[in-house]
């Protein structure tokens, strides 16, 4: 799962020329990214790992990335 996400994110990088900050995942692949990624305690700390904020959506198929202008972090906070 995390070699997939890295080849989506170098993918949308040399794409569009800087990185994505958003990662669309259905509940399962979630799932399966905390348990690849065990050693990693929170889901704040996972963020901060892959370098994007983590949107889980039950219709998803297949994992993709974005970008968004919009600081989720920030933004969820308030």
């Amino acid at each position: 799962m995390l070699s997939f996400i890295y080849r989506l994110a170098r993918q949308y990088e040399r794409e569009h020329g800087h990185p994505p900050n958003l990662l669309y995942l259905h509940p399962a692949h979630f799932a399966m990214l905390q348990t690849a990624l065990a050693e990693i305690p929170d889901l704040g700390a996972l963020r901060r790992f892959l370098g994007m904020e983590i949107v889980i959506d039950g219709d998803l198929v297949h994992p993709h990335v974005s970008w968004s202008a919009v600081d989720w972090h920030r933004a969820v906070a308030v």
